[in-house]
């Protein structure tokens, strides 16, 4: 090293055009471009959602194996729609939860204020500099009682068993089309 404390807000990227997403300041590993064609390759992936929905396509497997075939060729048909779900879950509960909503304010405020204080002069502990992922470390150990007084735990097992149950069901039961019939023919046990 040169001396310099590296700040992992320097190598960030601005998207021109991009409004308020535009004007994030993000660590080094999690740019905004990364974040961008994420969600840019997840939208040219997604099916159209009156195709998702279409209820004449749903109906009850005869057995265990063709729900199971289903399961399978619905979560990679459907995958960019079943990201959406999952995140348009993960947004619901946030926004109906004003305690977590103030324990991930408390957390992004407690990395903050460590980021500013390791500006100014390197942090040791116990002799230790801290690295960018003891920082975050250090935050989350900072906001932990927040969270746990915010019910976080739960938020998230709530999110996780609400996307099993509609992703499952919709993968289970949403009938496969009939080029995808042809590709999954098996041979019975």
């Amino acid at each position: 090293m040169d001396g310099k404390v590296s700040d992992p807000f320097s190598e960030a990227e601005q998207l021109p055009g991009a409004g308020i997403m535009g004007k994030l300041w993000l660590p080094r590993g999690l740019s905004a471009n990364v974040m961008k064609d994420w969600l840019d390759r997840r939208r040219k992936a997604i099916r159209p959602w009156a195709t998702f929905v279409d209820q004449r396509k749903f109906s009850k497997p005869r057995n265990f194996g063709e729900m199971c075939q289903r399961v399978v060729k619905n979560m990679d048909t459907f995958y960019s729609n079943y990201t959406f779900i999952f995140l348009g879950l993960i947004l619901y509960c946030i926004i109906s939860s004003p305690m977590l909503l103030i324990a991930l304010g408390v957390f992004a405020g407690a990395f903050y204020i460590i980021h500013l204080k390791t500006l100014e002069k390197k942090l040791v502990v116990f002799g230790r500099e801290l690295t960018q992922g003891h920082q975050l470390g250090l935050a989350g150990g900072v906001s932990f009682p927040v969270f746990w007084l915010a019910g976080a735990g739960a938020a998230v097992f709530w999110i996780l068993g609400a996307t099993i149950a509609v992703i499952g069901t919709h993968a289970a039961f949403r009938e496969l089309e009939s080029s995808d019939l042809e590709e999954l023919l098996m041979e019975p046990v």
